[in-house]
C-alpha cells in the first residue's frame, strides 16, 4: 500500500477492528516502520488496553484537539517495540469534541513533523461522527470483516462511504476465518466476500482463541512473531503486504461451500 495514513474500520462492532489495529501496528513497527496508532473511539476507548498501555495514559486525543497538551505529550511509546507509539482516545468526553479539521492537522503533523512512516487510525464502528472524523484524515483503509452475511453487508456500506470520500486504496481483512466451517458450508467463502465487496484482499486471520488471551494480557499476538499463534503470523503477513511483499494466503486452500450464489443478495450477477 502507498497509503501512510490508514483508517482501520468496520461496518459493525465486535469484528476485531481494534485488535487488528494493535496487531498490524506492532507488526509494521517490527518491520522497521515508525508507527503511531491513534484511537478515535471517544468514550469507549479500548486500544490502550489491547496494547497493554492503559496505565501510562496521561493525555489523550481530545486533550490534543482542545490544546491542553502538545502532540508529543500525548504520544505513548511502547517499550516492547521500537518505533511504536499510541495516542489514546478520551474516556470522559463525548463525540461532540471530535473535529475533522483537527484530526487532519494531527495526522499531518505526525507524518510531516514527527517523522512517522505510518499512522493507523482506529475508527469507531458504524458511520456516525467518529467514523467520519477518523476517515477524514486517511488516504487508505483496512476494512475488517467477519465471514458472515451481516458483517459483509455492513462492510459494503462502509466501503462505499470510504470511496465517496476519495479513499480509493481500500483493502479487506477477513478476520476469524474457520476453514473447517467453510468446508462444511457453514461460513462464507473469502472469494465470495471479495466479489460482493469489490476490493482487494490484504489479510486472512484465522479464528484463534489465543488472541483473546493475548488481548486480555495487553500483549498483541503479533509480538510473538507468529511462533505461538496463527493469528499473530497472519497479522505479520498483513504488515508485509502493506510493505508491498507478495505473500501467499495458505488459509484459502480449501474446498468451496454452498455460498457461491450469495452475491445475489447484494444485487450482484
Amino acid at each position: 500500500m502507498n497509503a501512510n495514513a490508514i483508517v482501520v474500520t468496520s461496518g459493525k462492532g465486535g469484528v476485531g477492528k481494534t485488535t487488528s489495529t494493535a496487531n498490524v501496528g506492532v507488526a509494521l513497527a517490527k518491520l522497521g516502520d515508525r508507527v503511531a496508532v491513534v484511537d478515535t473511539d471517544v468514550g469507549l476507548r479500548n486500544l490502550d488496553v489491547v496494547m497493554g498501555l492503559e496505565g501510562r495514559v496521561v493525555y489523550d486525543l481530545i486533550d490534543v484537539f482542545e490544546g491542553r497538551c502538545r502532540l508529543k505529550q500525548a504520544l505513548i511509546r511502547d517499550k516492547r517495540v521500537e518505533n511504536l507509539y499510541l495516542i489514546a482516545a478520551s474516556q470522559t468526553k463525548d463525540k461532540s469534541s471530535l473535529s475533522e479539521e483537527r484530526m487532519q492537522t494531527t495526522v499531518r503533523t505526525l507524518l510531516e513533523e514527527e517523522d512517522f512512516d505510518r499512522v493507523l487510525i482506529d475508527s469507531p464502528a458504524g458511520i456516525e461522527k467518529g467514523f467520519r472524523t477518523a476517515a477524514s484524515a486517511a488516504n487508505g483503509a483496512l476494512v475488517v470483516v467477519n465471514p458472515e452475511v451481516s458483517s459483509v453487508r455492513d462492510a459494503d456500506r462502509i466501503i462505499g462511504l470510504l470511496e465517496s470520500n476519495g479513499i480509493n486504496e481500500v483493502r479487506l481483512v477477513v478476520n476469524r476465518l474457520r476453514p473447517e466451517m467453510i468446508k462444511r458450508g457453514d461460513m462464507l467463502e473469502v472469494d465470495d466476500m471479495l466479489d460482493i465487496l469489490g476490493v482487494k484482499l490484504i489479510g486472512v486471520v484465522p479464528e484463534d482463541e489465543k488472541v483473546l488471551v493475548s488481548t486480555n494480557l495487553g500483549s498483541p499476538a503479533s509480538l510473538d512473531g507468529g511462533v505461538r499463534t496463527g493469528a499473530g503470523h497472519a497479522f505479520r503477513d498483513i504488515a508485509r503486504r502493506i510493505h508491498g511483499e507478495e505473500i501467499p494466503y495458505p488459509l484459502l486452500e480449501q474446498e468451496r461451500g454452498p455460498f457461491a450464489g450469495l452475491r445475489r443478495l447484494f444485487g450482484g450477477g
